[in-house]
């Protein structure tokens, strides 16, 4: 197990191992979870050093199952090869439900579950939301892009609650208007990343809205139009992160901090977005890790 590559670890643990290696011990598979989680990150890290070290092998483990979840539907370049594999990831969920699982992920990830209760739902909807990836590459208006949403980013926040054992109506309301406004700021920092494995995720209803054409997204072309349309899809994403801002104080300890730290790194990402002029199909934009120190210094020093 190299722990960095979800693709190289399928051969030795997926359906088709032909010589699957013994059963791990749970200290083996934590680890694997763990050095998985640190391997890579982006915007901000899996896990930060305010989260409660009680609580940090827990996120490992939620973030292990997504990192395997996600890879399988973006990484395999294939639409059938990703609905089988997302199958049979299925099949070892029920199978870490039923307190038989051998996975690694599964096998750390059932402490996780078994220690706050979490319904398979939300472990559920991710792997529907990653089946829709492979048949669905363009969305016709934003409601139904915030129905994917539901699937693809909130579930992770209403994970999180259980983890922080808070989770109520209220406080799932504000986390899943946090999860959408991620998402969608990750959509917009990657359009043309996501242009180029055929994923459309700007809805035809808003571009016809703002006169940006079929044939000019075709050809990547920055025009007023599309400049225009981003900044307001920008604006709805930024609404949706300030809406959820209540949650912060309503976070057990300093949980509360890694949720404003999630939320400054949705703005921050929108704010990059600003900066290159909306210009997204020839510069990525991007958060320097500066700035996300900047923004967890600010949020240590308004913790009480």
């Amino acid at each position: 197990m190299n722990g960095t590559s979800v693709m190289e670890d399928l051969a030795l643990w997926g359906p088709q191992a032909c010589n699957p290696p013994p059963i791990l011990s749970l200290v083996d598979a934590e680890q694997y979870c763990r050095r998985l989680a640190c391997s890579h990150y982006e915007n901000f890290p899996v896990v930060t050093w305010f989260l409660p070290r009680s609580l940090r092998q827990h996120f490992y483990n939620v973030y292990a199952y997504c990192r395997w979840a996600d890879d399988l539907g973006d990484e395999t370049g294939e639409p059938a090869t990703s609905l089988m594999l997302l199958n049979w990831w299925r099949t070892e969920l029920d199978r870490c439900y039923a307190g038989t699982a051998t996975h690694p992920v599964l096998l750390a990830l059932q402490t996780t579950i078994d220690r706050f209760s979490i319904p398979r739902e939300h472990f559920m909807d991710l792997i529907s939301a990653f089946e829709q990836d492979q048949t669905v590459q363009e969305y016709d208006s934003l409601p139904q892009l915030l129905d994917y949403c539901t699937r693809s980013a909130n579930p992770v926040g209403r994970i999180i609650l259980y983890l922080g054992e808070c989770h109520d109506a209220q406080h799932a309301a504000l986390s899943d208007s946090i999860c959408t406004g991620l998402q969608l700021a990750n959509f917009w920092q990657d359009v043309a990343r996501d242009f180029e494995i055929g994923r459309i995720y700007l809805p035809r209803e808003i571009r016809r809205q703002f006169g940006y054409s079929d044939a000019e997204m075709q050809t990547r072309r920055t025009t007023p139009e599309f400049q225009n349309m981003l900044q307001h899809l920008t604006g709805i994403a930024r609404e949706l992160l300030q809406q959820g801002q209540p949650l912060v104080g309503k976070m057990p300890g300093r949980l509360s901090m890694d949720i404003a730290l999630f939320i400054r790194g949705g703005l921050l990402i929108l704010d990059a977005i600003e900066r290159v002029d909306y210009r997204v199909w020839e510069v990525r934009p991007k958060v320097k890790k500066s700035q996300l120190a900047l923004a967890a210094m600010k949020a240590w020093c308004r913790w009480p």
